[in-house]
């Protein structure tokens, strides 16, 4: 089966533009063609593509996709390098979800004492102003 951009767009929710840029890029390797000169892709492209749309959520940059891709191109003997960049991210986006855990039990926090000030609970304070009582 093969693919036209707007399909691959609808099925991986990427924009037109950030799937050209892709193509573009040279993220997407092989990149057939169609007899009106149009990007097509078969069901190979479409599983890299949506590996790529993964890599970028994982922070990835483009330098550093290509230098992911270029290893997968040249085969098996580079996975225990591929395995290395992705547990280096893993650790970088379990890092990101500590930070965004401890922001968000902040925030849960502070609406329970808002909440306690708006029942009557706590007396209000602040530490950036003066409160006279």
């Amino acid at each position: 089966m093969t693919y036209s951009m707007k399909d691959i767009c609808l099925e991986t929710g990427l924009t037109y533009e950030a799937l050209k840029f892709y193509c573009n890029q040279g993220l997407v390797p092989n990149v057939k063609r169609n007899k009106n000169n149009y990007r097509i892709f078969d069901e190979h492209d479409l599983a890299w593509i949506k590996s790529l749309d993964c890599l970028k959520k994982c922070g990835m940059s483009i330098q550093e996709m290509k230098e992911y891709l270029a290893l997968c191109l040249q085969g098996q003997n580079t996975i225990p390098e591929r395995k290395t960049i992705l547990a280096h991210k893993k650790e970088q986006l379990l890092s990101t979800m500590d930070e965004l855990q401890n922001a968000v039990d902040y925030i849960d926090w502070k609406q329970g004492f808002y909440d306690d000030i708006l029942s009557g609970k706590t007396k209000y304070f602040s530490s950036l102003i003066k409160i006279n009582e």
